[in-house]
């Protein structure tokens, strides 16, 4: 892992929490303590289970996996988060519990990797950012209880189709394998479903 050499102004980190949250370039310059960009090789752990998780993650470019592997060794895909998407284990940082997931690059990618006192300290700064952060943690509570109810109740082509309105970018960078594995379906399913899908046209 190395560090990056990227000009805050003209990175996607500070556009996304420039228009999302508010923050100016001032307070970002007051906040590059708690935040820096790193390159990352495929492959590359960020975080494994059993650690306790100290960042989140921006993704500026690449994309990033969180899975969780079973006593055979399966994996069991999470989630995704392609450029723009911030990714990490919420419940370890926050309750300092060692991490059941694991966090890996599947490409290439530029990380940032954010600090708690980054969002701490910019939620007291800016009542803005402070309304977008907690609108930000209701959505994932939002996305989680519907990502459960797809395990639960949708069909496959239903969870194929919502994976395609969630992530159009990535059906033409990931293997079948892990959007299977996110869909909590065989690749042979996912085949089926595919072919289903192209005959309806």
């Amino acid at each position: 892992m190395d560090s990056a050499q990227i000009n805050l102004l003209e990175s996607r980190f500070f556009a996304y929490y420039n228009e999302k949250g508010g923050l100016t370039a001032d307070q970002f310059d007051a906040l590059r303590p708690y935040f820096s960009f790193k390159t990352v090789a495929h492959n590359t752990y960020l975080l494994r289970a059993g650690e306790v998780s100290h960042y989140a993650f921006f993704v500026e470019r690449g994309l990033l996996q969180s899975f969780s592997l079973d006593e055979k060794g399966g994996e069991h895909i999470l989630q995704f988060a392609p450029e723009d998407w911030i990714i990490s284990d919420r419940s370890s940082q926050y309750f300092h519990k060692p991490s059941d997931f694991y966090i890996k690059a599947i490409e290439h990618s530029t990380v940032v990797f954010i600090q708690p006192d980054f969002m701490e300290k910019a939620s007291l700064w800016s009542n803005e950012f402070a309304c977008f952060l907690e609108n930000s943690l209701q959505r994932n509570i939002y996305f989680q209880q519907k990502r459960i109810n797809s395990l639960l109740a949708m069909t496959a082509k239903e969870r194929y189709l919502a994976f395609m309105d969630l992530y159009p970018s990535l059906l033409l960078r990931v293997p079948q394998w892990m959007i299977a594995s996110y869909l909590g379906i065989t690749p042979e399913s996912l085949s089926r479903v595919r072919r289903e899908l192209l005959n309806d046209r």
